[in-house]
């Protein structure tokens, strides 16, 4: 690691270069089907290190990416011979139990975020892998085990501190919230990944949530997937606010998890009948604090996949049955233990409490959200570049979203589709024209931009 003394137009905070002997550790992904080499990686210390990188970074012309969980599906929070602004060690929680709010640090994950308001007796909805980032997750929209209760991640957020792109070859830290730039609050709220600036700190309306109860079902193999899944979504995006639910489906098993922001385990379960009673599942249910119950939906680092590939959906109209043997048929096959299918039910808060102010988020009308998703590899062992397994899993993937296409609408930004023609509007819809108007007011030199970047303005 490089000590860099802080001064005018000097790198500052923790800088780590490609000769030190922590450069590959600083500089892989969690995603390691994607890799760059950053000529410096800029571990913030504090709000002024954000903004000495992006000057210094502006007065060389050299690119910058904006990183945080490192989880940046695409790989898209790095980039070769650019400097990558890493926010993971701005770690702060700061609780107002008098307004509802509470005001937290850009690096940390969503684990941390659930600990950290968890231990007051307060939550914010967040996805459910605890290892994500929460700027990113809340950039793009955010949703999970909570959003039919609280609605998005992103309808929470009241407030952030973002270091922005200033005068021809500078960089300052402003405020966007629900009375100063306004414009800038509301596309960030959907839209704020690395488009605009670098998130430093987010300020959320927070829910009282001392317990919570979960119910996971599992049924072995595929034979009941038409009738779960009919079920499920016939119930799932109408049923009583205070649930959530999602499915996973793999190759060998279905499995359900649901949890209600309440405190009957009773009544979790008969919200869940209707599904429940198809087949033998195994079926659990646990009372607990939502820090623990949170707990018990991770999986250890180190048993993920080296290398993963996913595909985004929206779901307006229920699946006919012939989309539910397309799921079932792909799945039969696929190549690896890790090859699934993910859904995550709509409706409730989502539907009805868009923020003050609005949001980009564009599919608040959808029933689901879905993805298919493979993973393959070991973590340590071949690149994906020659690994055996690399193209069978990218073409089982092409071709199983491919085949879901006439039953699904959209894309999520925060689980991008490289290859779609129209993303903007799919991640979006008639926003973008608002964006990209955002975009030239507070980023008119497009400083901040990536492969699938909020579009700069056209003279």
């Amino acid at each position: 690691m490089t000590a860099v003394a802080a001064g005018p137009g000097e790198l500052t905070g923790r800088v780590v270069r490609p000769h030190d002997s922590d450069y590959a550790a600083a500089a892989a992904g969690w995603n390691l089907l994607f890799a760059h080499r950053p000529s410096a990686i800029v571990f913030a210390q504090e709000t002024r290190d954000v903004v000495n990188a992006v000057a210094w970074a502006r007065r060389r012309r050299i690119p910058v990416r904006v990183r945080s969980g490192r989880h940046c599906l695409e790989g898209w929070s790095s980039i070769d011979d650019g400097v990558v602004i890493d926010v993971s060690e701005l770690k702060a929680v700061a609780i107002d139990t008098v307004a509802g709010t509470a005001t937290i640090g850009a690096g940390l994950s969503q684990t941390e975020v659930v600990n950290g308001l968890g231990r007051a007796g307060y939550a914010v909805p967040t996805g459910t892998e605890g290892t994500v980032g929460v700027v990113g997750a809340t950039l793009g929209g955010g949703f999970g085990l909570l959003t039919r209760s609280f609605g998005m991640a992103s309808d929470n957020l009241l407030a952030a501190e973002i270091v922005v792109a200033s005068g021809t070859d500078d960089a300052l830290a402003i405020r966007a919230d629900e009375t100063s730039n306004t414009d800038l609050l509301w596309a960030l709220r959907g839209a704020g990944n690395g488009n605009f600036g670098v998130v430093t700190a987010l300020t959320y309306r927070i829910h009282p949530l001392p317990q919570a109860v979960a119910v996971t079902a599992t049924w072995s193999g595929l034979g009941d997937l038409g009738p779960v899944f009919e079920a499920w979504q016939q119930t799932a995006p109408h049923t009583d606010d205070q649930l959530t639910s999602q499915l996973e489906i793999r190759r060998d098993e279905i499995m359900l998890m649901g949890v209600l922001t309440g405190s009957s385990a009773q009544y979790a379960t008969d919200l869940l009948s209707p599904v429940l009673g198809v087949g033998r599942p195994a079926v659990s249910t646990t009372l607990a604090s939502w820090t623990d119950v949170y707990a018990g939906f991770q999986i250890a680092p180190t048993d993920e996949r080296a290398n993963w590939k996913f595909v985004s959906q929206f779901i307006y109209e229920p699946f006919p049955p012939q989309a539910v043997e397309v799921i079932g048929s792909f799945l039969s096959n696929a190549p690896t233990a890790d090859c699934n299918y993910f859904t995550n039910a709509f409706g409730g808060a989502v539907r009805g409490s868009e923020p003050p102010g609005g949001s980009t988020f564009t599919h608040r009308d959808s029933l689901f959200y879905a993805e298919p998703g493979v993973g393959w590899g070991e973590r340590g062992g071949a690149p994906a570049a020659d690994d055996p397994l690399t193209p069978v899993c990218l073409s089982w993937l092409a071709e199983f979203s491919e085949a879901l296409q006439p039953f699904v609408n959209g894309a999520y930004v925060n689980v991008p589709n490289p290859t779609m023609p129209d993303w903007a509007t799919a991640y979006w819809g008639s926003n973008v024209d608002r964006l990209t108007a955002v975009k030239a007011a507070y980023d008119p030199e497009n400083c901040f931009n990536y492969e699938q970047s909020v579009p700069a303005a056209t003279s």
